[in-house]
Parts: C-alpha cells; structure tokens; sequence
C-alpha cells in the first residue's frame, strides 16, 4: 500500500522542481546561443530550417505508425 501512495517527503516535488528546472535552463541557454548573430549566420548557411523541413514527413509517418 505504501507504494500505491508515494512519499510523503516531499522527494517527489523536489526532484519533480529539479527537472523543471534543468528544462528551464536549457531552453534559456538554447535561446541565447540561438540569439547571438554569429551563430544565426552560421545556421543559416548550414540550412537548419529545410534539414527540419526534410524531417517533417518521416516524424508525420512514425506517429500515424505508433496510433495504429
């Protein structure tokens, strides 16, 4: 029965406000590194967004193939 319910510690939270939190991080770092105009040019040149656009069909596919 004690497994059904959880801790009551609060372990759960913390660890629950610790990965929340890491996630916030990355998205923060990710946006900086993205803000900065060397690196937007250099993504540019690379051709990020049409590798994203190449992607797209084969995601669309594997989620069509997992609802079955």
């Amino acid at each position: 029965m004690e497994l059904v319910q959880g801790s009551t510690d609060g372990a759960n939270d913390k660890s629950t406000l610790f990965l929340l939190s890491g996630e916030a991080l990355v998205v923060f770092g990710a946006g900086l590194i993205v803000s900065n105009p060397f690196i937007r040019k250099h993504m540019s040149q690379l051709g990020v967004g049409s590798l994203a656009q190449a992607a797209m069909p084969n995601i669309e596919r594997y989620f069509r193939l997992r609802a079955m």
